[in-house]
This record gives structure tokens, sequence and C-alpha cells, in this order.
């Protein structure tokens, strides 16, 4: 992927001086990030810099205010709509901390997701046995075990079963945009091996991540496209994975000066 195709207009995901606040404090301060389907970009910097707080404003995180700025996916300014419908939409977010859900096993939620979103399409609910068969590929890509479908979702799980897990629902959802936040936090070697097979399988010329990361260590095994280092609620630089490599060997000091 060229510089000169990152910068065309047409993308999948543009966002424009974006100003986000937390509680009256400016967090993202005009942010500009462009994506084309099939790209992968990481986003990188240090702690407080705003990396998921750019997660949180394009799946559209309630307490998180956009002052000023646009978001435009599909040709759609989506500043404005509801987290369900950019979901439908199909902007997915791995968490850095997933949530537990007692009481409701991981069948029953990616049926009621899947289903919900082909509502959204205009498309008739999925078959019992479609439902089945997909579901069985899918656990195959990520290496989960058929019996996970009917434990209660990430209740009891380790962190590497919850990161599986979220690769596991973005499999099923095939969305266009995924956006992982931190999703190798607390792997180890094994399960982030397994987490990035399903991100590279299910990476298509149709589809673009949006990766959120401190280390290179993932980089190994997602490779970029794009290599963004965020500071003070801004991108300062961009280039691609030798980037990665630079900051894992200088760390985030030297941005200051940038």
């Amino acid at each position: 992927m060229s510089i000169i195709n990152y910068q065309l207009n047409n993308m999948l995901l543009n966002i424009k001086n974006l100003h986000v606040s937390i509680g009256g404090k400016e967090i993202l301060k005009g942010l500009n990030l462009g994506v084309n389907e099939g790209e992968i970009h990481a986003i990188m910097g240090p702690n407080g810099t705003g990396k998921s707080t750019l997660a949180a404003a394009i799946t559209g995180r309630e307490g998180y205010e956009i002052t000023e700025g646009e978001i435009w996916y599909k040709g759609k300014n989506i500043v404005g709509m509801s987290p369900e419908d950019r979901a439908n939409e199909g902007i997915f977010l791995s968490f850095q901390y997933p949530v537990e859900i007692p009481g409701v096993s991981i069948q029953n939620f990616m049926r009621t997701a899947v289903n919900s979103k082909r509502e959204y399409q205009g498309l008739p609910p999925m078959s019992t046995v479609d439902f089945m068969k997909m579901m069985k590929e899918k656990q195959a890509m990520v290496e989960i075990t058929e019996k996970l479908q009917n434990r209660f979702v990430n209740v009891g799980y380790s962190g590497g079963e919850k990161k599986k897990n979220e690769i596991f629902q973005m499999a099923m959802l095939e969305p266009s945009l995924a956006i992982l936040d931190e999703t190798d936090s607390g792997l180890d070697i094994d399960a982030l091996r397994i987490v990035a097979h399903g991100v590279n399988q299910l990476h298509n010329a149709e589809n673009a991540f949006v990766v959120i990361t401190h280390y290179q260590r993932l980089l190994d095994y997602i490779v970029p496209d794009f290599v963004h280092v965020m500071y003070d609620g801004r991108i300062v630089k961009t280039g691609g994975k030798n980037l990665a490599l630079e900051l894992e060997e200088k760390g985030y000091e030297w941005i200051k000066e940038l």
C-alpha cells in the first residue's frame, strides 16, 4: 500500500480534525486518520495519549463527547449514530478488558448478535443449521473448543480465553472495520499466536483493521501497512512496520520532540 493510496478521499474510515473530551477534559486534539479497505493500521503511543479514546469515539461509547471534527465511515458521517447502529454497519471493537455476562451462553449471545445485524440489513434470521455450521467453522479458525459455546460469556475465563473469544465473536460478525484495543494485553505467546492467526485469517481486501498496542511483538504476527504514533491526543508520526521497531528500540521519549 502506498502513501498516495492512503491519502485518497474514498476511504472506508476517514477521521477529520477529531476533538474528544471526557468530563470536560480534552483528550483528542485534532486527530486525523484515514483507513482504506484491505489495510491494517497499528496505533502506538504511551499511556494516556488517547489511543483507547479514539477507539471509543469511533464506536460511539457513551461519555466521550465529540466537540469538533467528523468521523466518516462508508461515506457516512457517523457522529451521532448509536453504538448499536455502528456495530450493525460493520464496526467491531475488541476491548482491552472484555466484560463478563453471567447467565448468557456464547451460543445464545452470538445468535442474537448475528440475527440483530441481519435484521438491520433486511435479511431473515439465520437458520439453526446454518448458524451451528458457521459457529463450527469460526471456532476452528481461532482454535477454541466446542464446549465453549455453552459457557457464559467470559465468566471464569482466563485472559487468553477472553481474547480468543472476542476474536471468535469478530469472526462470527464479519465486520468491515475491526478495532483491536490492546488485544495483546496479558496474553502468553501461544494465545498471542492464536489471536493473531484468527485476525490474519479474517483479513481480506474488503475489510480493515486498526490495531492499538503498546508493543511491537504483536506486529511480528499481524503485519501492519501503516504504523501511527500518537502523542498528546494527535497522530504525530506515520510510517511502515519499521517505525514500530524504532519505537521498540528507542521508547517513546523521543516523540515529544516531533
